[in-house]
Order: C-alpha cells, then structure tokens, then sequence
C-alpha cells in the first residue's frame, strides 16, 4: 500500500472513531427511524421502556402500544416485557381514564388537553417507577406515545416527565393535488399515492405509514384529490376507494376530506344548472352528501376552488362564494365542514391581482355559515418564495379563516433546491395584522383566539408521492414536518423544530446539529436572494414555473406573466400598490398600511411588492436599488455555495446513500442558483442601463439565450 493511501485509510478510521457511521438509509422511515441509542447515551434510558402495562385493545390503542414497542425495541434493543411479569422499575402505562381503571384512579389534570391532546407523567404506581401517557380520547394516547419516542430519539430526559400538549388548530390538514391517472399538481416526489385503479380491493401498505407519520405530527384530516376536481371523485366507485382509505386513516385519528367540483350537478346529476340556489341543486349535493356519510361516516367535508382560475363557481349564475359555500354546508350540516377556498381571481384582467380575494370575500364577512371556513393562502399572489401576509387575516372577525400553506415547493426549486419553509411560515403567522392592536398576529387569527373562532384550520399541500423518501428529497421533509408542528401550534420555533428533525432524521451529535440548523434556517433567504430579492414575485417560467422567466409575456392573460409583476421600465421596477398605484395597501389595517407605502417605514424584503422605484434609489444599506439587486442575487448563489461546504464537512454524520443524495442535489441548486442570477441580472440590465458593481462578474451568456431555454418536460405541471 502506498503511504497516501495508507495515510487516506488511516484518515478514514479516524473520522469513523470520532462519528458513528449510520447504516445506508433511502429515507423511507422519515423522523420515525428509532434507530438503537448509543451506548455511551444509554444508561438514562435503562429503565425508560423496561415494561408496558396492560392497555386496551380499541383499534387506536392498539396501534399505540404497538408504536411503544416498536419505538423501544429499536431505541433500547429489547422488546419491553409486561408489566405483569414482576416488579421492575421503567413501567409505561397508557390508556385514557375510560379504557384504564390504574389512569381513572390517578386522577389526572385531563382537562387542559381537550379531545386531542395528551399528559405525560412520572409516577410511581405500587412502588414502580411509572410514565403515565394518559388522553381524553385514544386519539391523545396515540399523539402521546410519539411525543414520549421523540423524547428518547433526541436524548432528552424522561426520568421526571410533566408534560401537557393540546393543538391549537382544530383541523390540521394536508391538502393533496392528486389527479385520478396518477400525475400530482406541483408534484416533485413521483407519482400520487393513492393507486386508484388497485382501490378498494387493494391496499397498500404505504397508506398506513402515511397516516403513521401524520399522526406522529397530530395531522388529522387529508384532502384526497386535486383542487382542480373532476366530478368522477364524487361517484359511486371512486366513494368506495375513497372509503377504503378512510378505513385505513380511521385508527391514526385521519379524517377523509374530497375536493368538489361545483359542476357535478351537471356533470354527473344530469342536471342543466349547478346555479346554489336551484332547489334541484340543492337536493342533487344534500342527496350526494348523504351518499358519502354511508360509505364514509366520518367523513371530514368538501374542500372547493370555485371562480378561480377557470374553475365552475356560483359567480357563472351571478350568485355569490357566500351562496355557493352555505349551499354546501346545509347539505353536509353538523356532519362535516366545507372548507372554501379565498385563492380567486377572474378571467378578467383585475387592476391589481393582489387586492381580488380581499375584494370578494370581505363583504360577505358573517354571512358564512357556521361550519364553512375561509381557506386563504399565506399571501396575496400565490405562495411566492416572499409575500406580506393576505390582506384577509384579521379582516373577517365574523368568519371562520384557515391558513393554506404550500409544502411543495412550486416556486422555491421543487425537490432539489433545499429551502427549509419554517422560517417562510414563521414569518407569516408572526406576522401582527394590529386590527386589534398591537398582538394581532396571523397565528392568533389561525388557532381563533383573536376573534374568539372555534372552527379553526391550518392546511398544507402535500409535497408527497411515490419515491422512497416520501417527499423526493431528504430535507424536504422536513417541511412536512414543521408544517405538521406548527399546525399543532402555530407559535412554536420553527429553529427548535429544525434542530427536532434533524436529530430524528439524521444525528443526535451537536457536531452535526448545529450547523444544519444554521443551515436550514438560512436556506428559504438564500433562495428568495437568488429568485425574488426586494420583495419581487412571479418571475418564474410559464406554466411549470421552473427556472427564471422575468421576460414572460402575452398570452392568455397578463397576470400570468412576469412583466405585469416586476413593471421594469428606465424609470425603475417594482409594482406601486401604495394609494397612488393599485392602493392594494389600503386592505391592511391602518398602521399596516401606513406603514408598507411608506418608504422609511417599510422593510427592504417588501419593498418592490409595494413601490416602483428608481434604480438609483438608496436603499436603507445605502446602496443603490440596482446595485442591491444585484449583490442580492449573488449574496443568494453565494447561500449555497456555504450550504454546499457545510454538508459536505458532514459526511461522518450521514450514511452514505443520503449524504450522497443531498450533495448531488446541492450541486444542482448551485448550478441553478447561478443561472437565476446571471439570467435575472441580464434582463434586468437591459432597463437599468448601469454597470455591475465592483467585484460582480457579468453574465456568462446573453439574454437571448437565457430567452431561447425551453423545459417542456418540467415535472409538476
């Protein structure tokens, strides 16, 4: 052996002391892992999970104990005993106090965790060291085992537990947009796992792990199909698929929701009119409503896009969403809920596509139903890498308003790029709409306190297929799991929940926790920097919204194009919604508004979602608006280049097949990151007229070739 090798060889078994080496992982097992406590982290968990009392045989119970048993023989290497076996030390006891004489006599505080939630305890019980996991509901015992697991997999004490945890949000949902042929709208992670065609005779055993990993977040409801519905989910066959995986999520606390085509009086009723206030129509939903409660008792309620986008709505026979909503909801009454989708915008060409779901739905403020709710995306336009807060939080004091949240990333890099959203819903639901004052915060109009709502909901949409790792990249799931986190409880840290996930998925070790943190907390900024720094938007490609596409223009309508956002003339770029614009500012509470159309008031990130200005206008950095253009595309190339260096200085942390998978997909955002900067800057170039900063090198092809690239098989679309 020649002594470099000898030398590299050597290198290697040092890294190998100083890290344990994971076995290949493909992803699969997601937060979930239980892989075996290191021995030198062992002896506080001795006793953890020693025995597990009797527990009743419900069906969610017994997927409890079974979780317990599972999560304990993985952590600990020893399948626990029962507790009846003798007196050790290290018993669990589970159960709620209907289903367990030993909890009744405890006489636990149940109270503070409501229907879902939980008690963690460390008792003794007939001089036995006992962790109690005690709910209202088996649902509660459940979601308290997988906290208790979680405890463990991230070497947290459990020796002196006193712990209480309900949801804030009472539906929290993944919104999937599943098509009936398998293909997944804005899908990165294969195909739709709903096998429609294998359904309801077959089931595969993925749907239970789907619902296992739901609830291990507290999900407890799922919309099947795509927002953009066919009337054929509503039919007799597609019912009974549909029932078969409402059997399967049952157990894990999983609601079935459908998404409604509002045509399907006419297309699949045979009548001429889906016109709310038909009482054909009306009798055509109560009767297809009562249909679906036969084949799906708990079935959740319709989610429906309506007047959006081309979609059939109540706006065709010139009645309102309110019409249209309430139709529904009397058809579904106390049973389930319709949730109504604020995501509108006509065919018409608005004067700012901004101001239009504010404009037609806050007149109609009280006139919902009780069990209706106002699904309204995080912001205004349509889940861009950066938007203000929707103008409609706060403004519906009398209405029931979810929060929409996109978890694939359709517009920050689909699977490859890595863009941790914590901090992009963070910045959301902290953001303080002051309707109320000072306090009024998006979170607090989500969980109802605000303005005293009890049907609350936080909604995302999926960013799950077919791919072994469920989400088609290793760190974007972990978007799935803050979304679940925060839609439990809106007002955690999505930093602590960053260093959660990474200590589930992939190490307990500081070493490595640290920097990926750092570097997931970072990584949403980098790419707003690379796509859309100063608050610009859409400047995506048509149609698959992959890559840069500022010079998108024509077609059909102008507010699907790039230039009717960003407005870049000589005279500067941006678009003014201040009064003297679109006066879309004047939707937000006074002091907001006030605040976003003044320039010495509003921050750089928003600045061009608010103002047209000039390129040489001084930025609060001193800069120039060109120049910090500029520097902001590169500072964002720049973001990942450090991402790139980090993750690689981690590979004694990370299995190999994961670590591998994660560097290739770095290099991918990397060469990406540069094109949107180089593409963008040469565009942009063409109005400003002004030389690149000191120091900034000049795009490496022209803007016509930048123009000419074409992606006709982009995924997603």
């Amino acid at each position: 052996m020649r002594l470099p090798t000898l030398f590299g060889a050597l290198g290697l078994l040092i890294s190998l002391a100083v890290a344990p080496v994971a076995r290949a992982e493909d992803g699969y097992d997601l937060w979930l892992r239980y892989r075996p406590v290191e021995a030198a982290a062992r002896a506080p968990y001795a006793a953890a999970g020693a025995a597990i009392a009797p527990t009743a045989q419900t069906p969610t119970l017994s997927l409890a104990r079974a979780e317990l048993e599972r999560g304990l023989a993985g952590l600990l290497g020893a399948a626990p005993a029962s507790a009846e076996a003798g007196g050790r030390d290290g018993v669990v006891l589970i159960g709620t106090p209907e289903t367990s004489p030993a909890i009744a006599r405890l006489g636990l505080p149940l109270k503070a965790a409501g229907d879902e939630g939980y008690l963690i305890r460390t008792v003794r019980i007939d001089g036995k060291a006992t962790t109690v996991i005690a709910a209202n509901r088996d649902i509660g015992v459940l979601y308290g085992v997988f906290r208790y697991l979680s405890l463990i997999q991230t070497r947290q004490p459990v020796d002196n537990l006193a712990i209480t945890s309900a949801p804030k949000v009472q539906l929290r949902m993944l919104n999937h947009w599943d098509n009936l042929d398998r293909t997944v709208e804005r899908g990165y992670a294969g195909q739709s796992i709903w096998d429609w065609w294998k359904l309801p005779d077959h089931k595969d055993a993925r749907y239970a792990d789907y619902a296992r990993a739901n609830a291990s977040l507290g999900i407890n409801g799922t919309v099947l199909n795509n927002v953009n519905s066919k009337s054929l989910s509503l039919t007799a066959p597609y019912l009974a698929k549909a029932g078969a995986l409402a059997d399967v999520f049952r157990p894990y606390g999983i609601r079935v929701y459908l998404s409604a085509r509002f045509s399907s009086p006419i297309e699949i009723g045979g009548l001429k009119t889906a016109d709310p206030r038909d009482p054909a129509v009306k009798a055509f939903w109560k009767a297809k409503a009562d249909e679906i409660y036969k084949v799906i008792p708990d079935f959740g309620g319709f989610l429906v896009k309506a007047n959006s986008e081309g979609q059939p709505g109540p706006q065709d026979y010139g009645a309102t969403h309110a019409d249209g909503a309430n139709m529904l909801a009397d058809a579904i009454g106390s049973r389930g809920v319709v949730i109504w989708r604020a995501f509108v915008y006509s065919h018409e060409q608005p004067d700012d596509r901004a101001k239009q779901g504010f404009s037609e739905f806050k007149p109609f403020d009280g006139q919902f139903r009780d069990n209706v709710v106002i699904q309204v995306k995080n912001g205004a336009i349509d889940f861009q890498p950066r938007e203000p807060f929707h103008p409609l939080f706060g403004a519906m004091p009398k209405s029931n308003l979810g929060m929409e949240f996109q978890i694939t990333k359709e517009y920050l890099g689909f699977a490859t790029h890595l863009a941790y959203l914590g901090p992009m819903y963070e910045e959301t639901l902290r953001a303080d709409t002051l309707v109320k004052g000072k306090g009024s915060t998006v979170a607090r109009v989500i969980d109802g306190s605000l303005h005293d709502r009890k049907l609350t909901v936080m909604a995302g949409v999926a960013n799950i297929g077919t791919d072994r790792s469920w989400s088609g990249s290793h760190f974007d799931q972990a978007n799935w799991y803050v979304f679940g986190r925060l839609a439990w409880d809106p007002q955690a840290s999505t930093r602590d929940i960053a260093a959660d996930w990474a200590r589930l998925t992939f190490s307990n070790d500081p070493r490595f926790v640290t920097p990926v943190v750092d570097m997931m907390m970072g990584s949403r900024e980098a790419v707003v920097d690379y796509m859309t720094p100063l608050g610009l938007h859409h400047l995506m490609g048509r149609s698959h919204h992959y890559g840069p596409g500022p010079w998108v223009a024509g077609g059909e309508r102008a507010d699907w194009t790039s230039v009717y956002y960003h407005r870049a003339d000589a005279g500067g770029i941006g678009f003014d919604r201040t009064p003297k614009g679109s006066n879309a500012t004047s939707q937000y509470a006074p002091a907001v508004a006030a605040c976003y159309a003044d320039l010495k008031c509003v921050d750089d990130k928003d600045l061009l979602w608010f103002h047209h200005l000039s390129w040489d206008y001084r930025l609060k950095s001193g800069q120039t608006l060109w120049d910090g253009l500029v520097t902001r595309y590169s500072r964002g190339v720049a973001g990942v280049d450090a991402m790139g260096r980090t993750w690689a200085d981690l590979a004694p942390y990370v299995d190999a097949e994961r670590h591998a998978q994660v560097g290739d997909f770095l290099k991918i955002q990397r060469q990406e990151a540069q094109w949107w900067r180089d593409a963008s800057v040469a565009y942009f170039q063409t109005f400003s007229k002004r030389p690149l900063p000191a120091g900034e090198a000049p795009p490496p092809l022209s803007l016509e070739q930048y123009e000419a690239m074409s992606f006709p098989y982009a995924p997603g679309i």
